[in-house]
């Protein structure tokens, strides 16, 4: 494989891009190596779906739209960075506070720890912010045969 891979998807700030992000990155890991039903595929899909629903709900229409960027680094590292036009950056919620939303970060952080990744939010030239998340890239290996070869 290829010692750097990269892909980027601009999309509107819109509900319905939610699933198309989460789409884009299944796909794209896919075409890198990583089978959708891959443990990590689903963790990368439920970080790329919280991340992409924070820059649909929580940028008060000051974004049209958020873009979703994927980096691989010589096999090794899986960079995810979803990027808005809003300058306020994530705030964590008090435990105490009872809600039914803006616990995303906190599953987002959960995760990304599970799998010895890294977060990290940084602001943008223009302005906005990029939430990046950086995991360790494990490809499943390839199942090994169990039984002999029939003779015929």
């Amino acid at each position: 494989m290829a010692d750097h891979l990269e892909a980027s998807v601009t999309l509107p700030s819109d509900p319905a891009s939610v699933a198309a992000a989460r789409s884009y990155a299944v796909t794209t890991l896919a075409e890198w190596g990583l089978p959708p039903d891959a443990e990590v595929a689903d963790t990368v899909r439920l970080i790329v779906s919280e991340l992409a629903t924070n820059a649909v709900q929580h940028t008060l229409g000051q974004s049209p739209t958020f873009t979703v960027d994927l980096a691989l680094d010589r096999d090794e590292h899986l960079r995810i960075g979803v990027t808005d036009s809003h300058p306020r950056f994530p705030r964590r919620l008090p435990a105490a506070v009872q809600q039914d939303n803006g616990r995303g970060m906190v599953i987002i952080r959960w995760l990304t720890a599970e799998c010895g990744g890294r977060l990290s939010v940084r602001p943008t030239r223009e302005g906005g912010k990029t939430v990046a998340i950086e995991l360790p890239w494990t490809v499943p290996a390839a199942p090994v045969p169990t039984g002999r070869p029939q003779d015929g």
